[in-house]
């Protein structure tokens, strides 16, 4: 009987030696070679797999980097920091990225837009809202408020409050995955250094846009023919400021009949 078990753990112990055996020359023989250059290009970038850059991930980016395929000032999150690392890991000399900030184009609060008279009890969430009735208020160009853009922010930078999100822009690295989620695509990607937003997301006529929310813009062009640099356009009854040629004089703001366009500083924080 003893003999019986000492030879069953002699064959378990025998068979556990040659598996392990097996196993160490399957992982010597069959491993896959890491590439050390994507190794140390991973290694610099911050790891919020947000997609900014147009790579599905840090790693996928990593690898479009390592190979020449990406530019190494692609990740946004990381700014000028970031490319400077990968500058060095490579041994090239790389641009500084442009800091960029998520910003929401509506300012149709609670105080200022209208609402609809009914109630709805269904999934929450701004694109649930939109395809069963288009949203709460008249407005079905505005910020519908139900925070679908803050539930899939990955630090947690955007809030919503009286019925309008906002950007945190401290927080926000400006990945776009609020600007993307948005069903009314009124949240955008801007350049950080921008002077000057308007507020407003509807392409309707003054007259009839002005019955649904006291804040929209008019298509009036006061500001685009006081622009001295022609950086606005009304387009569609809407002014749209082209953040490459605005010198950030802030006329616009200025002769905006409506105050739809804001002064804004995003590194203080202000807008108004």
């Amino acid at each position: 009987m003893l003999s019986a078990i000492l030879t069953a753990l002699l064959v378990v112990a025998a068979i556990g030696i040659l598996l392990a055996v097996v196993l160490v020359l399957a992982s010597h023989f069959l491993k896959v070679e890491e590439d050390e250059t994507v190794l140390k290009v991973r290694e610099c970038l911050p790891g919020a797999n947000c997609g900014a850059c147009g790579y599905a991930g840090c790693d996928s980016y990593a690898e479009a980097v390592a190979s020449g395929k990406a530019e190494p000032n692609l990740c946004i999150p990381g700014g000028a920091d970031v490319a400077a690392q990968l500058g060095e890991v490579l041994g090239v000399e790389v641009s500084a990225t442009e800091e960029k900030v998520a910003f929401v184009f509506c300012n149709g609060d609670c105080k200022a837009v209208d609402y609809l008279d009914v109630v709805y009890d269904g999934i929450e969430g701004c694109k649930a809202s939109k395809l069963v009735y288009g949203g709460p208020s008249a407005c079905k160009f505005g910020c519908i408020g139900c925070g679908d853009c803050a539930s899939v922010c990955p630090v947690n930078a955007i809030c919503v409050h009286d019925s309008l999100a906002h950007i945190n822009p401290d927080l926000c690295i400006a990945c776009g995955k609020c600007a993307k989620i948005c069903p009314n695509k009124v949240i955008d990607i801007i350049p950080k250094k921008s002077k000057v937003v308007v507020m407003c997301n509807n392409p309707e006529k003054g007259a009839v846009a002005r019955k649904h929310c006291k804040n929209v813009c008019f298509g009036c062009k006061k500001c685009e023919r006081n622009c001295p640099t022609n950086a606005i356009k009304v387009e569609n009854n809407l002014a749209r400021i082209d953040y490459t040629k605005c010198s950030g004089c802030r006329e616009c703001f200025d002769s905006c009949v409506t105050k739809c366009i804001k002064a804004v500083d995003f590194y203080e924080g202000t807008i108004g």
